[in-house]
């Protein structure tokens, strides 16, 4: 296992990522409970950590709070940036999975350390996070281009929007919005389940990392069909409250899904027999 670069008893520096060429991640195969089994050791590790998980928590709520007061008079990009949680996510929880990877070690959970996480695999991290800021840029424009389509004479309000999602009367708006969205949440996630966790862990390279995120997505489509539902469902709950909620949600689904790695990767001494 990758330890911390931080100063501490016990802890040694990990291996510069790179240095040996690993085995490609053997991927397992798990049954359509795993993701409830995830989200109680995530609800395991708040509890045992609670102070950096809610740090993480505010700041995920804050970023709501800023995007809804930044962008309120443009609702295309806000609907795409709010929906944009999903892509940016796995990136701004790496300190979540750093919290739960030092409970799983029994090591000391300092907020300092959790918050540099990222350096131990910079270069890979910032490969996989350009390609997801492209897919971004491509979500908003198209969910720009969507409702231009639906609604050519004047951008509505995101009241409006909201009004017409609620009451289902123009179909053809939410069947195709929904898609648009749900086609580029379904490639992200798959490309992001566990590809961060992974490079975090091993110092794996981005291409490989993604790789094996996809093959882990394939390989278990319904409990993954599941765990998506999962993390939609709680985020959704955030939004709900104004975001107020995602202060308790996304720690929670951001500790979980260290444990979905954890249970879809086998060990790295598994990979090498």
């Amino acid at each position: 296992m990758t330890l911390s670069p931080s100063t501490g008893a016990g802890e040694a520096p990990p291996p510069a990522p790179g240095a040996a060429r690993a085995p490609f991640p053997e991927v397992r195969r798990v049954g359509p409970g795993a993701p409830f089994r995830w989200l109680a050791h995530g609800a395991r590790d708040f509890r045992d950590r609670p102070l950096p998980s809610l740090f993480y928590g505010v700041c995920f709520a804050a970023m709501g709070w800023l995007l809804g007061a930044l962008l309120r008079p443009a609702p295309g990009t806000m609907m795409a940036m709010t929906a944009g949680f999903l892509l940016v996510g796995p990136f701004m929880a790496m300190g979540l999975y750093e919290v739960a990877r030092r409970a799983e070690a029994g090591l000391p959970c300092r907020l300092s350390a959790t918050t540099v996480a990222w350096r131990r695999n910079l270069s890979n991290i910032a490969i996989l996070g350009i390609g997801m800021g492209v897919l971004l840029a491509l979500w908003a424009r198209s969910s720009m281009m969507v409702i231009a389509i639906f609604f050519p004479r004047r951008m509505p309000s995101v009241a409006i929007l909201l009004d017409e999602i609620a009451r289902g009367e123009n179909v053809g708006f939410i069947a195709t919005w929904l898609g648009v969205g749900a086609a580029f949440a379904t490639l992200v996630f798959a490309f992001t389940a566990v590809a961060i966790p992974l490079m975090l862990d091993r110092g794996t390279d981005a291409i490989t990392a993604m790789l094996a995120s996809a093959q882990a997505f394939g390989r278990n489509l319904v409990p993954m069909a599941i765990w998506a539902a999962l993390i939609v469902s709680l985020t959704l709950v955030g939004f709900a409250t104004l975001f107020a909620g995602l202060i308790v949600t996304v720690p929670w689904i951001g500790l979980a899904t260290w444990h979905a790695y954890r249970d879809l990767v086998a060990p790295p001494d598994r990979d090498a027999q």
